[in-house]
């Protein structure tokens, strides 16, 4: 009999698995395992881990992501030696730039055994711009953000990475960062729908991530991740998402309790998963005790996921998109950036601070 999908994309503390993360990933067959900087040292200390994470998970299938955007959201910038731009810059040159963005960056993650990147960001630019979302929106306007996120996520399947579009239904102009605090939206559903229509043009890949936003004028009490209305009126209805929809991280305080009745409340209202991306154990351990595993409906949906990361890699000569990639896009490879949301969090939980 098949073992049954835990319902999680997990987390590891470390650059080496635990004994006890090998024997909570055995047991509970989590759907795969989010990498970031604390878990990189070295091309072969994160080979070996990944092949350690599959190991331990036991299936070829295990997901294996990273947040590899370009700009200063990039988790493996510590041992790949070439730089990307960030989603604004390509946004400020053709869009054929987003294409080989997309070719370059899969070359550089696909070797070590990552087979999902959290990428691209849909978000529109707004002004003032959302701290956490900072350079990394490609525009303001739809037209420029379909354009681009759809040659990036095309891109990405291409190669047989599995892009993960971001985030749904979005943040708009709040100044609020969901890592820290919950990010409110009062448009009214006609306003709301008028913003949002551009993200139908991304129904058809296979992957999605929820915004923690709170839509005031269709769900009060709860933000969209743990929204039953909003991802069946929103993200389900009027945007035709049909696809995986896996949560943003829970650990991030916009969402309110316990791990598990975070995980409890995101799986109730339609993700098809959760992302835990602590790195701690008696995080990981809720998690795994709710035993919620994949329904048959995200079984389906998770075979369109598979379907990517087993895809031949396309041949084409990376060395002359390289050239021109860097020619069009170095002077701003090093723009400097202060805040960096998913690290500024990391360290809060280190200190020992509540979710």
């Amino acid at each position: 009999m098949t073992k049954p999908i835990l319902a999680a994309v997990l987390s590891c503390s470390g650059t080496i698995l635990t004994d006890e993360e090998k024997k909570l990933f055995s047991e509970y067959n989590p759907l795969g395992v989010s990498l970031f900087a604390r878990n990189i040292q070295s091309e072969t200390q994160l080979k070996n881990l990944i092949e350690e994470i599959k190991n331990a998970i036991g299936r070829e299938n295990a997901l294996i992501a990273v947040d590899e955007e370009g700009g200063r959201v990039s988790r493996l910038s510590s041992i790949i030696p070439n730089k990307y731009a960030s989603e604004e810059a390509l946004g400020k040159v053709d869009k054929q730039f987003s294409t080989y963005h997309a070719y370059l960056i899969a070359s550089d993650i696909k070797k070590f055994g990552i087979n999902i990147n959290y990428a691209p960001v849909i978000d529109r630019k707004t002004i003032p711009q959302n701290k956490v979302l900072e350079s990394r929106c490609f525009s303001e306007k739809r037209e420029s953000i379909v354009e681009r996120g759809m040659n990036m996520a095309s891109a990405y399947v291409s190669m047989g990475i599995c892009p993960c579009i971001k985030h749904i239904p979005g943040h708009f102009n709040s100044l609020n960062d969901p890592h820290l605090q919950l990010p409110e939206c009062p448009l009214s559903k006609e306003e709301l729908y008028k913003e949002i229509e551009y993200i139908k043009s991304f129904k058809e890949f296979p992957l999605g991530m929820t915004s923690h936003i709170l839509l005031k004028e269709i769900d009060a009490a709860n933000p969209a991740t743990q929204s039953k209305k909003i991802i069946k009126e929103v993200i389900r209805g009027y945007l035709n998402f049909d696809n995986f929809l896996l949560s943003d991280a829970i650990d991030m305080h916009a969402l309110k309790g316990s791990i598990r009745e975070k995980v409890e409340a995101s799986l109730n209202a339609g993700v098809d998963a959760v992302c835990c991306c602590s790195g701690n154990i008696k995080d990981l351990f809720e998690v795994c005790q709710t035993n919620r595993f994949l329904t048959e409906k995200s079984v389906i949906r998770f075979a369109k996921i598979e379907k990517v990361i087993h895809n031949k890699p396309k041949k084409i000569d990376l060395s002359d998109i390289r050239v021109r990639y860097e020619n069009a896009l170095k002077e701003s490879f090093d723009e400097k950036y202060s805040y960096d949301a998913t690290e500024v969090l990391h360290q809060m939980l280190k200190k020992g601070e509540s979710l």
